[in-house]
């Protein structure tokens, strides 16, 4: 049985040793593609509830960004790694060790999927005045795990990771949180 160990690190290659290219790239559209999705939908999502708390705008703005994020994500990783496919063929690397685009694009695209779930089902709940809080919350929790995840994957530091993480998310919520408030406010 597929554990989360053997999903994100298919190499078995022990925690602490030097990740190769092609675990990078799992890594980057795995890990931090679904870091990119709890960011992205909990800041559409608290931006939205800014502008009008309580709305349906609110569920619809959290699945439009949701789909749209996870087919961009998809689609910058495909043209991304295809790049960087046809520069490791001019180097004339082995097939062997070759990154795989089609791989990243759909690895991008689930992660992002689940990873803009985290907000987006916090929001569906019935907070009342604190669905800003609860998501807020919810979503900390979800990029200190993605943080913990990819730097125990990447052999790094946990806490600078997590840190990151947490910091970068934080920022994205509260900025976009008060455009939104501002937003409403004049509309």
């Amino acid at each position: 049985m597929a554990t989360l160990s053997t999903i994100l690190r298919p190499d078995s290659r022990p925690v602490g040793e030097p990740i190769d290219g092609i675990a990078l790239n799992g890594l980057r559209a795995g890990v931090l593609g679904a870091n990119d999705g709890i960011v992205s939908i909990a800041a559409l999502v608290v931006g939205v509830a800014g502008a009008s708390p309580g709305s349906s705008a609110i569920l619809m703005a959290g699945v439009a960004g949701l789909v749209a994020g996870a087919l961009s994500m998809a689609a910058g990783e495909y043209v991304s790694v295809s790049s960087q496919r046809d520069a490791e063929r001019v180097a004339q690397l082995p097939e062997h060790e070759l990154v795989h685009p089609w791989h990243a694009a759909f690895a991008s695209l689930g992660a992002f999927l689940l990873g803009g779930l985290v907000p987006l089902l916090v929001a569906l709940v019935p907070w009342g005045g604190g669905l800003v809080p609860a998501v807020f919350a919810a979503v900390a929790l979800a990029l200190v795990l993605t943080g913990s995840v990819s730097a125990r994957v990447s052999g790094a530091p946990v806490w600078p990771a997590v840190r990151r993480n947490v910091v970068g998310g934080s920022v994205a919520m509260i900025v976009t949180w008060g455009i939104g408030t501002l937003v409403g406010l004049a509309v």
